[in-house]
């Protein structure tokens, strides 16, 4: 048996086109989504995401912003700059691209964004009415996997979802999002983490495995059952000597052999990857129809 590929670009798109609907009636009238980032350094990840965002949103006629600071600005100057686009009102949604410099708080910046403009859905406001089941806006990674499961019409009613790892951006939230009613949840959920004993027994018991370690290669082919749907969220950058550059992207899956054994896998890249910006875009649509609805 080899699985069916879920591919981020094909789910993606069909979600773009959604967009581009919602976009054109919102600029009838009167209204262009807006949506910001704010990038402090030269951390080159970063930069290729935060080049993505604002291609993205030319292509949908969205309008978008980016504002890049140096290294060594300061927490009250940033704080500043959330402030401003806080009361921005041709900006809808915005964020700030995380990681921070190590002198920045994290926490006390986001705090600082206005919840109604929280494109990234960090916000304690916007995770508490995640978690209770009513959501402004849902974090774009588990967006992403979960509209890859609903459009991709993997079943997840009763089904046991096993998410490895419990980032507050992946792991938690994806969590959350599964035990919830409704289409792409009403999941059993277990969370497995650095701590958990006996991971692969556990993680053989899935139906449905969301792999978000960040650790290359570690989810192989005996941690899998038989016919389950495995979701690699990872993105790592490994030595490769047959590479031009001599490294190439894995995930947390060892891909080539456990798709082997499962009936649908997602690759790296290719597979959530594209999902994340999608999903950021809509959250930023969401919040100008908002926007619209309150004036």
């Amino acid at each position: 048996m080899s699985a069916r590929l879920i591919l981020g670009k094909e789910v993606s798109d069909g979600i773009y086109s959604e967009l581009r609907e919602r976009i054109v009636a919102l600029k009838s009238k009167g209204v262009t989504p807006g949506l910001a980032v704010v990038l402090v350094g030269e951390d080159p990840a970063s930069q290729v995401y935060v080049r993505m965002k604002g291609k993205k949103c030319e292509e949908l006629g969205m309008h978008s912003v980016t504002i890049i600071l140096p290294e060594k600005t300061t927490q009250e100057e940033l704080l500043k700059v959330v402030s401003d686009l806080n009361n921005d009102k041709s900006i809808h949604g915005f964020l700030v691209q995380l990681p921070l410099p190590k002198h920045i708080d994290e926490d006390t910046v986001i705090n600082a964004i206005d919840p109604n403009k929280d494109a990234d859905c960090f916000h304690p406001a916007n995770v508490g009415k995640m978690l209770i089941g009513n959501p402004s806006f849902l974090p774009a990674t588990p967006a992403g996997v979960q509209q890859m499961l609903i459009r991709s019409d993997v079943e997840t009613s009763g089904k046991h979802v096993v998410i490895l790892g419990r980032s507050n951006i992946v792991g938690k939230p994806m969590a959350a999002m599964m035990m919830q009613k409704g289409k792409g949840a009403d999941s059993t959920i277990t969370v497995v983490h650095s701590r958990t004993k006996d991971i692969p027994m556990i993680t053989r018991q899935a139906d449905i495995l969301i792999v978000a370690i960040g650790k290359p290669l570690f989810v192989t082919k005996d941690m899998v059952k038989e016919g389950a749907v495995v979701i690699d969220v990872g993105t790592n950058r490994i030595e490769d000597p047959t590479a031009k550059n001599g490294s190439k992207l894995v995930g947390d899956v060892d891909f080539d052999n456990v798709k082997e054994i499962a009936s649908a896998i997602s690759p790296v890249p290719g597979g959530v990857g594209p999902m994340t910006i999608c999903m950021l875009m809509a959250n930023a649509v969401t919040a100008a129809e908002r926007a619209v609805l309150l004036r």
